[in-house]
C-alpha cells in the first residue's frame, strides 16, 4: 500500500513539472520563440508565430535577428517567411555581420537573391571594414559576384586592410580556374585594376610575384600596370 503512494506521488510530481515546463515554453515572449524556432530550423512554428502581432527584428544575446541565424543556417524557407514579413535585411549583429554581410561571405546565393530584391543598404560594412563582395571574391563565390556586380555596391570599395574585391581575389587565392573567373567578372563590371594596397602594390605584381601567369592576362589585357 505504501509503496502504490509513493507511486501515485511521484507519478503527480512528474507530470506537475511536466506541465510547468510546457507552461514556461508558452509564456516565453513571442520574440523569443520565434528566434528558438529560427535555430531549430522549424519552419512551421515560425510561419504560425508570424502570424501574431510580434516584433520580427528581435535580437538574441548576440545580437542576431531572426534572419540573421536563418542565413547563418542557410535555412531558404525560413529566410524567405520572415523577408516576406518585412524583416530588416540590414540590422548587423554583435561582430557587425548582417543578412547580406553573411550572405556573400559564404555564399548563401538563394537567400542572397532574396536579400538582394528587400534594396539592401550597400554602405553597411563588416568588421573589418567591406562590403559583401570582397570575402564573396577571396572565398571563390562565384554565383555570389555575379549577383553582386548587378547591384549599386561599391565595386571599387576598400576595406581596413587597403583591399578592393580584386585585390583580394589575387592575394588571398591560389590563381586557379575559380578566382580567375572572378577576376574577370570583376574586370567586366568595371573594377579598377589599379587601385594599389597600402604598401602601393598593385594587383598586376602581386600576381605576377605569384605566378598567376592567367590572372596576370586578364589583368593586362584590362589595361593594368
Amino acid at each position: 500500500m505504501r509503496r502504490q503512494v509513493l507511486i501515485i506521488l511521484l507519478t503527480t510530481l512528474i507530470a506537475s513539472i511536466s506541465c510547468s515546463k510546457d507552461k514556461d515554453v508558452q509564456t516565453k515572449p513571442l520574440e523569443s520563440q520565434l528566434l528558438e524556432a529560427t535555430k531549430k530550423n522549424n519552419a512551421e512554428m515560425v510561419r504560425a508565430l508570424l502570424k501574431q502581432k510580434i516584433k520580427i527584428d528581435e535580437k538574441d544575446s548576440q545580437g542576431r535577428t531572426a534572419l540573421l541565424i536563418a542565413t547563418r543556417n542557410n535555412d531558404v524557407e525560413i529566410a524567405k517567411l520572415l523577408i516576406e514579413a518585412g524583416a530588416d535585411v540590414n540590422i548587423q549583429d554583435q561582430i557587425q555581420d548582417s543578412p547580406l554581410l553573411y550572405a556573400g561571405a559564404e555564399g548563401r546565393l538563394e537567400i542572397l537573391k532574396m536579400i538582394l530584391k528587400s534594396k539592401p543598404n550597400f554602405k553597411i560594412y563588416n568588421r573589418f571594414g567591406g562590403t559583401a563582395l570582397i570575402p564573396a571574391a577571396e572565398k571563390g563565390h562565384v554565383e555570389v559576384v555575379k549577383e553582386l556586380v548587378k547591384t549599386p555596391i561599391d565595386i571599387n570599395h576598400v576595406n581596413n586592410l587597403g583591399w578592393t574585391a580584386l585585390m583580394e581575389a589575387v592575394v588571398l587565392s591560389d590563381g586557379g580556374p575559380v578566382h580567375q573567373q572572378i577576376i574577370q567578372i570583376l574586370v567586366d563590371a568595371g573594377a579598377n585594376v589599379n587601385i594599389p594596397d597600402r604598401d602601393k602594390v598593385t594587383a598586376l605584381t602581386h600576381a605576377k610575384k605569384k605566378g598567376f601567369k592567367e590572372i596576370v592576362a586578364i589583368l593586362e589585357k584590362a589595361g593594368a600596370r
